[in-house]
């Protein structure tokens, strides 16, 4: 079974994908900075990273950005996940080692979609 870490700093954000992934047969696990989602990825690299930008502590973009430096840290699909819609952020996101990209509200059809063009489904 695959694992999805979901890295949000809304639990709402954080449930509502939870219940999406687990619904396409992920395993899923949480983190709500990107501080909190490295130590998470240390302990447990995970196949799939559902990832926001706007977060405290450390946002999306530094975490991946840290995240390829790690052992193994180039190997999960990386999909950002945020209402940040504008060209320079999606450049950035991309040039970071962002997979894909997804706009904020998502539904199923979304995550399945850009989960199928990533090679994770």
């Amino acid at each position: 079974m695959k694992h999805c870490l979901v890295v949000d700093d809304s639990s709402v954000i954080r449930k509502v994908a939870r219940c999406i992934l687990e619904d396409m047969s992920f395993r899923t696990s949480e983190a709500e900075n990107g501080q909190d989602a490295l130590d998470k990825c240390r302990d447990e690299m995970p196949d799939a990273v559902l990832l926001d930008w706007n977060m405290p502590v450390m946002d999306g973009i530094d975490f991946l950005l840290a995240l390829r430096k790690e052992t193994n840290g180039a190997d999960p699909k990386v999909i950002f996940c945020t209402t940040e819609n504008n060209a320079d952020h999606i450049t950035r996101a991309i040039s970071a080692g962002a997979n894909e990209y997804i706009m904020k509200p998502f539904d199923r059809d979304i995550i399945e979609a850009k989960f199928q063009e990533v090679g994770l489904l």
